[in-house]
């Protein structure tokens, strides 16, 4: 990911200034700052959510306002808010999840099991979205980020709410 004098404006105020950085293959990376700082800002305009007011974003080589689609199949993004339907069964948010990537629901069934299994919520496979704790919600959040295999996975503000048990084991995923 290379990003260029990325610039973020809403109104007058000014969210990203002239931001430059690079992550490189097989790189962990933290954003730190504080609250307001424009990390989720930033996320954003990288997985093309959002439009910057000015600068650029390459990933794998590939200019991100021209290949927005191209690039939102490379990554898997968990956000920082709970943004699935919460009356929904979980097994359902995966599969469903996995087709907007042109994922065929038999292929997206076998992926939801082994995913719902590594982040130990098959048990809760029906059960909807809304009876889970706080942290089983992320770890649903993160599986469905997995769904599609992405090449690039952007955690936002992945632990909060998690025990520190989940927090050892996501590390692992």
């Amino acid at each position: 990911i290379e990003v260029k004098n990325l610039t973020k404006k809403f109104g007058n105020i000014t969210s990203l200034d002239n931001v430059s950085v690079t992550f490189n293959k097989n790189d962990y990376v933290a954003l730190m700052g504080a609250n307001g700082a424009g990390k989720t800002t930033a996320i954003g305009i990288i997985c093309g959510l959002l439009k910057s007011t000015s600068g650029s974003i390459k990933i794998n080589g590939l200019d991100q306002k021209e290949h927005v689609n191209k690039i939102k199949r490379m990554i898997g993004l968990m956000p920082q808010e709970f943004n699935f339907n919460p009356h929904e069964p979980n097994i359902e948010i995966l599969i469903n999840q996995a087709g907007y990537f042109g994922i065929a629901r038999t292929e997206a069934k076998i992926q939801a099991e082994k995913l719902l299994k590594k982040m130990e919520l098959w048990d809760r496979r029906f059960d909807v979205a809304q009876s889970l704790s706080g942290g089983m919600k992320r770890r649903l959040m993160l599986a469905r980020a997995l769904m599609h295999e992405p090449e690039i996975l952007i955690l936002d503000e992945p632990t909060a709410g998690v025990d520190v048990e989940i927090r050892q084991s996501m590390c692992f995923i």
